[in-house]
């Protein structure tokens, strides 16, 4: 199942107990979703503690692959050569140039600097035989 960075808390928080009403009141289950209720609703008022939590939910549930935050393609790697020398990366950036991938290294007084890093759509699913 697909992240869906934007799920609706006060759908959750329906959908909860709906459940709910299905486990008796004071059972270990009623117990479990009333407490992820709660959670749910301390961090929905608060924008901060929200996104914190979205980004926290992202990353246990989604694979590690579909995890990976591309943060910019290029067609080439002089065009992204030229966005590095623009003074707008990041160290740990990850981008893709000419369909490969790079990382951006902060090289300290020597400057940024791309980093050839396989990208996960570019390994071979493909095993080698023993």
């Amino acid at each position: 199942m697909k992240y869906n960075k934007n799920f609706d808390v006060d759908a959750v928080l329906r959908t909860v107990e709906a459940v709910s009403k299905n486990h008796p009141e004071g059972s270990p289950e009623d117990e479990a979703l009333r407490i992820c209720a709660a959670a749910l609703l301390f961090v929905r008022d608060d924008v901060r503690k929200l996104e914190e939590f979205r980004e926290f939910f992202r990353k246990i549930t989604t694979p590690a692959t579909e995890g990976i935050k591309i943060a910019h393609t290029f067609a080439t790697r002089e065009e992204a050569e030229n966005w590095l020398a623009s003074g707008a990366a990041t160290d740990g950036q990850l981008v893709r140039a000419g369909g490969q991938g790079f990382t951006v290294v902060d090289r300290g007084p020597k400057g940024l600097k791309l980093v050839r890093i396989p990208l996960p759509d570019e390994l071979s699913t493909h095993k080698p035989e023993k």
